[in-house]
């Protein structure tokens, strides 16, 4: 299927109509470039459709049932408050179908043709839609993401889904295992446990195991407290139609099994073999840091080309792309790729707390009136810096950390002092200040908490 007519030959062709692929599209367009954006199935991708947007609609949802019904230190009683399980699911698809609507907007706005099909690769310089008709291009951007890596003996199927699924249902779950312990997994069962869902996380290691323990021991406390079983060190062994049994002989109930191992690069089927395109050991499409391949005329963005898997990467790295194909001297350059953890409380991380000669100050929430007023005092702020007082990472653990940390890119970014941040007045009281605090404190100057003589 078609939207549109197909041109013979563009400019510029982006196989993938994710966020990454739709933004390098769009940006294309603007320089004056004819486009073809190859999509088989939703504009927005796996983010609008199916993972970033999705579950943080429901988590939100999720945090205003458990937050009416324990309101009571604020004075608010609430009584018989319930979840629909069906009006949740068509508020969810409703926001993505808005999102969905609004991208192929852009797109006809920008003079992006839009093509529904499958992209594969004939040669270096056309490709084929669907295994019909052809499309010749002098450049290709390959943006076609990534998708749920499956685990052997639990493939998809039945009571075992992936998290994509997991966001798709119409009913709270009773039970709920979850296979794997990084962030996914973590969003998904706190969100779920707070609709009622008994969850419970297998992991081979340990919940985000690759976190800083001070922030992911305030999140393990509050998901014991949202009744989360976490079991530890152990790994899947076989299921049933009920529960789960572990490698160390338990059993676990479980009505549904979501399977959240990670992600692998969507490379199969694309007729790469026909290119110059060169892979990975894991299987991820090599570039250099304009983005190009070891094919002249392709280029690389996202999921597909390795870690970070973040959306906010792959927008960048679209815009980069655009540019680079459309002849200009762009490269992807970005000192900050920022990561967020819609927890409870949330997780948030710009650059690194690590290095030689690199010294960490922490503020905590207890310390801040805004987190005292919400009685959200269950987090932190965390700023690195070096010698010279050159901020080199902050990370962020309270309610909407996800939006405090774009200050901490931005000051990394251009090289910030911690005076920079400490002397720039921040709006009272705002989680905001908390930033502002640690900088101070990491100067020996603070005002709202005594860190001794």
């Amino acid at each position: 299927m078609v939207m549109g007519s197909l041109p013979e030959a563009v400019d510029i062709a982006v196989i993938g109509g994710g966020v990454g692929g739709y933004f390098a599209a769009i940006h294309a367009a603007q320089l004056g470039k004819s486009v073809a954006l190859i999509e088989k199935e939703k504009l927005g991708g796996h983010c609008l459709n199916y993972a970033c947007i999705p579950s943080k609609t429901m988590i939100k949802v999720a945090d205003m049932f458990y937050k009416i019904q324990h309101a009571q230190n604020f004075g608010i009683h609430a009584e018989q408050v319930s979840v629909n399980g069906q009006e949740l699911y068509n508020w969810r698809m409703g926001v993505s179908k808005k999102l969905e609507d609004g991208v192929a907007f852009l797109c006809k706005s920008n003079g992006v043709e839009v093509i529904k099909g499958t992209g594969i690769f004939m040669s270096s310089k056309s490709l084929q839609i669907g295994g019909g008709e052809t499309i010749d291009f002098k450049k290709a951007i390959i943006a076609t993401g990534s998708e749920p890596t499956t685990l052997k003996g639990f493939e998809f199927g039945g009571n075992v889904i992936d998290y994509k699924k997991a966001l798709m249902l119409d009913h709270v779950p009773k039970s709920m295992v979850i296979l794997g312990a990084g962030y996914v997994s973590v969003e998904i069962g706190t969100l779920y446990a707070k609709l009622g869902t008994k969850v419970s996380i297998v992991a081979r290691s340990d919940v985000l195991s690759h976190f800083d323990r001070d922030a992911v021991d305030l999140v393990k406390k509050k998901m014991t407290e949202l009744g989360v079983k976490i079991y530890a060190g152990v790994t899947p062994a076989s299921h049933d139609a009920s529960s789960v049994t572990l490698s160390n002989g338990e059993k676990v109930e479980a009505e549904l099994i979501v399977v959240a191992i990670g992600l692998s690069p969507y490379t199969s089927g694309l007729g790469l073999e026909n290119t110059q395109v060169k892979l990975d050991q894991k299987g991820f499409v090599k570039v250099d840091n304009a983005l190009r391949t070891a094919d002249p005329s392709i280029l690389a963005i996202g999921d597909v080309i390795g870690e970070p898997l973040l959306a906010h990467k792959a927008m960048r790295q679209g815009v980069v792309a655009a540019e680079v194909a459309a002849g200009q001297n762009s490269s992807y350059d970005n000192l900050v790729v920022p990561a967020v953890i819609f927890s409870d409380p949330e997780i948030s991380i710009a650059g690194t707390l690590e290095g030689d000669g690199v010294k960490v100050t922490k503020f905590p929430l207890t310390a801040l009136g805004r987190a005292i007023a919400l009685n959200a005092t269950n987090g932190f702020v965390k700023i690195a810096a070096d010698s010279s007082n050159i901020v080199k990472g902050v990370e962020v653990v309270s309610d909407d950390a996800g939006d405090i940390i774009g200050e901490a890119v931005v000051a990394i970014e251009m090289g910030a002092a911690l005076e920079d941040i400490a002397d720039s007045i921040h709006p009272h009281p705002t989680y905001s200040e908390a930033l502002q605090e640690a900088a101070e404190a990491a100067l020996g100057r603070s005002i709202h908490y005594f860190y001794g003589k």
